[in-house]
């Protein structure tokens, strides 16, 4: 008979140490179960701590809801189905299973199909390439033409790159013929090669395999189950052909004989069941249960908008109460409970207990906590040993300088359980915990139980700058901006012969229909124009030219006006300001979240600011929740400790009020009073808050454009921090620009800067980044699927009776009707609220406030909801048809959820029935995976169409940038500023121009050698960006490595490109070779080096000038000769000119 303990005395963190003698005494493996996801991480974590060398695997659960329409993340299927054939393989030796009741409860594929469905490859030895193809396809691999994520694939002539799920990186498999010449793993990020491997083995990428006999099995049980498929089944259609379709996950008892358990793959292993395992897990089936009975009840609804949806019973995937019963007939099975047990039959303690909190302490204002801390220590260590556990190395640090402080100075820094010592020790670990606890000979105090309340950050993916030249690369009918020629629409790419040789060129559309064909190898010459619709250039026109022209005088004028500002500010006074010692270690630890490596340089950047003794002028740009507004109370503590007063300005009572509140609570307890200043005040208030400014009691205020008024008189203001400057109206914006004359000033954005215009605007105006978002990664799960009526009520109503709130973002202001409507009768239980640009700022204003306020459960709004708003309790995010927003708008908007420690999820929704666009459906993927490329930020501000650039500039500037697009417009900025700074007032010539180079040669990537058209094209912008040799041959290196040996046409293409870099250096416009010789013409016919060109003259016998050109006869055969010949001229050109 199976054993039955209730496990009590057992808190949670005490519980991993539990779980770790259990191992030892039986030598077995061990299945945890977990009551979620954060419970399972916590255990991790713990695990790491009490038995750092224990082998831990874990299972986690599919991230939809049960009956969805969308497929769980790749990633989570990747790492379920990493460790379901580990364990079908068999795992050496004890081990723990970490798994979830979510995860539990769900039937898995029998371990024989898990066992038989791996695929073996060794150096050396054959692979049959159609099999392994065969193999990918039925094993739930997706092709995709750069390998980015967990179970993708792409196959290139002889090379194939996979990404094993579970691995942390993808392999290149390198056949030669038939057999397996090479096999190396390569960073997704680089594409680069990072390491050799010998062997290979393969697990599925997904629980359903589509091979023949496991469609057969659906189509057959579907019709069983719901009659014939009509046509307007997409689910039955896709499988039948063999496709993958979103969300098929949900009918895995379709596709397989039979299903087992977590529990059937560990026979003989113990099971611990976390704490209120039964509640939870009696919850999740009535989620089950009801979602099915949804499903149920909307396929006998006629008039529905979206497709058909026939659910699988639910036994077919979960287990009921009798299932579970079953599973676990035959094992051991611990039940944990933290609350003591008298011990008796099957009843046992361990002696556990939650530790002490100290949030008493915390509350009052005149209690030092870390006396109290300090005491408490002081009295336990003299029967136990004590560990303090900190989230992190820098706040372990901190803790430890802040004991020494108070006395204690003796505590020992150790890096796991290993390291506790006897009693009396004092120890301080880096353990995630949420609670302390105490055992018989153990006390161990968390940071929390301290501090209050934190919010982590796990660790950050890779980075996105490879990964998004390819994702951003031109489709077919997008605007493009040629330096020459204006505004013109891409084509495509093809290729024409020049010179008997082929060359692949872009081709533009101008207006009239007149074409152009922009050589690869000058691709520089292009940006984007960043808005879908706008009016094309006529070809050899000149109102291209008069428009630049225009420009380029109206761009001289704001970068002399920028610099101008810059010097006349070193030149003014501010009073010397520095932290205050002691209170600042304490201020600072008060912060709830670890601080990033973006956020501690902000920081510094004001205190370095404030050391100078001159007015700081600083921008901080970062995203809603990335933690701009800590930077702002570290500014002002340091201001407002030093006796100076402090004034934060927002553009909202909405933002005012977030910030007062947020103020009010760091500041407590300190010696400083904050107050508050804006219509939402009553007069009686604001009358007090006037006459504090002006007696100097008030130390802080935080008020809208109230303070700006002439009544405010300060006494001493030394800190003004501008939130979100750029929505203040015209007279406001005057009113700030008189006040900041010789105080300090911070000001708040977050409007993402593109990128250029932050290197251009480096030592012009101080600015400090912070583009790491300080939210754990998981924090918003994101679906893109079409719209469904069931999913969407399920989103809500979750929301709501989990006591939150949810935003409905439409695209345009003719969508609200029909979705208010639609929420008004499909989930008549939620109360909406409307809201859109087009109100009157003070309706919008007072409809905004109540939202804030929790009055409404749903706020039905168009894209007003991308800046500034942060509102905690609103976790749901709905968004209409996706397709018709852009990257940056959609990660902004994404952006407002996620803000709390409860879970978030954001719905992209997309018209059923209607094909995609090739850019929205490529916008909508990698916004579903940004999560795990943890670069936001820079695809806000790399996408950033139009918005943003003009308001730092100022409002006049976005007209200018419409007539000549945006990437444009930075660029020559950028170069004017940097002019103007080197000294360089003269003429300011136009700095972009190519080098047109004709040699006869084929210059192409071959489509046989790199097949997808957006990596060519994204390879073709990288290369055109290249001008050392170093960072040639790298590139070859890196083609050579991901697609194969180098072709020749890629060989003279890359020739080309060097000449081409030797002759722009050169001041060469124009270089023609043939087999008799080469001719050159210079930029503008002028050769910075006059007296070099008479050398270069001297030197080749047979050169001559003829029509403002250089002639050089030469007796060149073969293409090799030509392409030398050319770089030896270029070379020799170059070093003339440079002398």
């Amino acid at each position: 008979m199976a054993e039955r303990i209730l496990l009590g005395g057992a808190p949670e963190g005490f519980d991993a140490d539990l779980l770790r003698r259990e191992v030892a005494r039986r030598g077995a493996p061990l299945i945890h179960v977990a009551r979620d996801d954060k419970r399972l991480e916590a255990m991790r974590r713990a695990l790491a701590f009490f038995a750092p060398d224990l082998v831990v695997l874990t299972l986690p659960a599919w991230d939809c809801l049960p009956y969805d329409r969308v497929s769980p993340n790749p990633e989570i299927v990747a790492r379920r189905m990493a460790t379901l054939a580990g364990l079908a393989q068999g795992v050496p030796g004890p081990f723990v299973l970490l798994t979830t009741l979510s995860a539990a409860m769900q039937k898995l594929p029998a371990r024989e199909t898990v066992a038989a469905s791996s695929f073996i490859a060794e150096v050396g030895r054959r692979v049959d390439e159609g099999a392994l193809r065969n193999y990918l396809a039925r094993m739930g691999y997706s092709p995709s033409p750069t390998v980015t994520e967990p179970g993708d694939f792409a196959v290139r002539g002889g090379i194939v790159d996979i990404y094993p799920p579970g691995d942390a990186e993808p392999v290149r498999l390198d056949l030669f013929g038939d057999v397996l010449d090479g096999l190396r793993h390569f960073d997704p990020g680089t594409q680069r090669t990072t390491g050799k491997l010998d062997r290979l083995e393969l697990a599925p990428a997904s629980e359903v395999i589509l091979d023949e006999a496991s469609i057969a099995r659906f189509r057959q049980t579907y019709r069983v189950e719901f009659g014939a498929a009509g046509t307007d089944d997409p689910l039955y259609e896709a499988v039948s052909a063999g496709r993958k379709h979103q969300g098929m996950e949900h009918w895995l008892g379709y596709f397989h004989a039979r299903l087992e358990t977590i529990f059937d793959y560990l026979p003989g292993a113990s099971v611990m069941l976390d704490d209120q395992s039964a509640a939870v897990r009696a919850a999740r089936w009535e989620t089950i249960a009801d979602q099915y009975q949804n499903r149920q009840e909307a396929l006998s609804h006629k008039a529905r908008v979206d497709t058909v949806y026939k659910p699988a019973a639910p036994d077919t995937l979960y287990l009921d109460d009798a299932g579970w019963d079953a599973a676990l007939a035959g094992q051991r099975v611990i039940q944990l409970s933290p609350l003591p047990q008298p011990p008796g039959p099957g009843v046992l303690d361990a002696q556990g207990r939650a530790g002490r909190n100290f949030s008493l302490e915390r509350q009052q204002d005149n209690v030092n906590i870390f006396k109290a801390l300090r005491d408490h220590v002081q009295k336990e260590r003299e029967t136990r040993a004590v560990v303090i556990a900190s989230w992190s190395e820098g706040a372990r640090d901190r803790l430890q300088g802040l004991l020494a402080e108070h006395k204690l100075k003796d505590a020992k820094l150790i890096a796991d359980a290993r390291g506790i010592g006897a009693k009396g020790q004092v120890s301080l670990a880096v353990w995630p915990l949420e609670a302390g606890f105490v055992t018989p000979d153990l006390v161990v105090i968390s940071e929390q139980d301290v501090l209050g309340e934190r919010l982590v950050r796990g660790p950050r993916r890779r980075k996105a700058e490879n990964f998004l030249s390819e994702a951003q690369s031109l489709s077919p009918g997008d605007l493009v901006v040629h330096v020459e020629h204006g505004v013109g629409r891409y084509l495509g790419l093809e290729t024409i012969t020049a010179m008997k040789a082929p060359h692949e060129c872009l081709a533009l559309e101008y207006a009239g229909g007149d074409k152009l064909y922009l050589p690869v190898e000058n691709i520089e010459l292009l940006s984007r124009y960043g808005h879908e619709e706008g009016l094309l250039d006529k070809l050899g026109g000149g109102a291209w030219q008069a428009k630049k022209a225009r420009l380029k005088q109206r761009i001289r004028e704001v970068a002399d006006k920028l610099i101008r500002i810059a010097a006349e500010r070193e030149l003014r006074k501010a009073p010397v300001l520095n932290p205050p010692e002691g209170m600042w270690e304490a201020f600072a630890a008060r912060f709830p979240y670890a601080e990033t490596e973006d956020q501690l340089k902000a920081i510094e950047d004001v205190i370095e600011d404030f050391d100078r003794g001159r007015p700081m002028d600083r921008l901080v740009v970062g995203d809603v929740g990335f933690g701009k507004t800590e930077v702002a109370m570290r500014a002002a503590f340091i201001a407002a400790m030093s006796g100076l007063q402090v004034a934060v300005i927002c553009p909202t009572t909405l933002l005012a009020r977030q910030h007062f509140h947020s103020f009010s609570e760091r500041f407590r307890g300190f010696p400083l009073v904050v107050r508050q200043l804006s219509r939402f005040v009553s007069a009686k208030d604001a009358s007090a808050t006037r006459t504090g400014i002006s007696d100097g009691t008030v130390d802080i205020v935080v008020g809208t454009h109230a303070l700006l008024a002439k009544a405010v008189k300060f006494r001493n203001l030394g800190l003004m921090v501008i939130d979100e400057e750029q929505h203040f109206g015209v007279t406001h914006k005057e009113r700030l620009k008189e006040m900041r004359s010789d105080i300090h000033v911070l000001t708040l954005t977050a409007t993402p800067i593109p990128r250029t215009l932050q290197l251009s605007l480096t030592g012009v105006r101080d600015l400090s980044l912070i583009s790491t978002p300080p939210i754990d990664r998981l924090a918003i799960r994101t679906y893109v699927s079409e719209f469904d009526t069931v999913t969407i009520r399920e989103a809500l109503l979750r929301e709501r009776f989990r006591g939150g709130q949810s935003f409905y973002v439409v695209p345009r202001i003719k969508d609200l009707p029909d979705i208010e409507d639609f929420l008004k009768t499909q989930v008549p239980e939620v109360s909406v609220l409307v809201a859109h640009g087009q109100m009157a700022a003070g309706e919008l204003d007072e409809r905004m406030n109540a939202f804030y306020d929790g009055k409404y459960d749903v706020l039905l709004a168009t894209t007003i909801v991308e800046s500034g708003l942060d509102i905690p309790r609103a976790n749901t995010m709905i968004v209409h048809r996706a397709d018709m927003f852009g990257l940056s708008q959609l990660y902004q908007i994404r952006g407002r959820v996620g803000r709390s420690k409860t879970r978030a999820y954001c719905y992209l929704t997309t018209k059923p029935r209607t094909p995609l666009t090739p850019q929205a459906e490529r916008r909508l993927k990698v916004l579903g995976s940004i999560d795990s490329l943890g670069a936001g930020f820079t695809i806000a501000s790399q996408d950033m169409d139009l918005r943003g650039a003009g308001n730092i500039l100022g409002e006049e500037q976005s007209g200018h940038i419409n007539e000549v697009g945006y990437e444009l417009y930075q660029q020559m900025l950028e170069e004017t500023i940097t002019r103007l700074r080197s000294g360089e007032l003269q003429d300011l010539t136009d700095g972009a121009w190519a080098p047109q180079i004709n040699l006869g040669v084929p210059v192409l990537i071959p489509d046989t050698y790199v097949t997808d058209l957006d990596v060519r094209l994204g390879l073709y912008r990288r290369l055109a960006t290249l001008e050392k040799k170093v960072e040639f041959e790298g590139f070859a290196a890196e083609l050579i490595d991901r697609f194969g040996e180098l072709p020749r046409e890629v060989n003279t293409l890359l020739a080309v490109v060097r000449i081409k870099a030797l002759c722009k250096k050169a001041q060469i416009a124009r270089l023609d070779a043939g087999p008799k010789g080469a001719t050159v013409q210079f930029h503008l016919d002028k050769f910075p080096n006059p007296k070099g060109l008479v050398e270069f003259l001297h030197t080749h016998p047979g050169a001559k000038i003829r029509d403002n050109k250089l002639v050089l006869p030469q007796e060149w055969t073969s293409e090799k000769d030509r392409l030398r010949g050319a770089f030896a001229i270029a070379r020799d050109l170059a070093e003339k000119a440079a002398v």
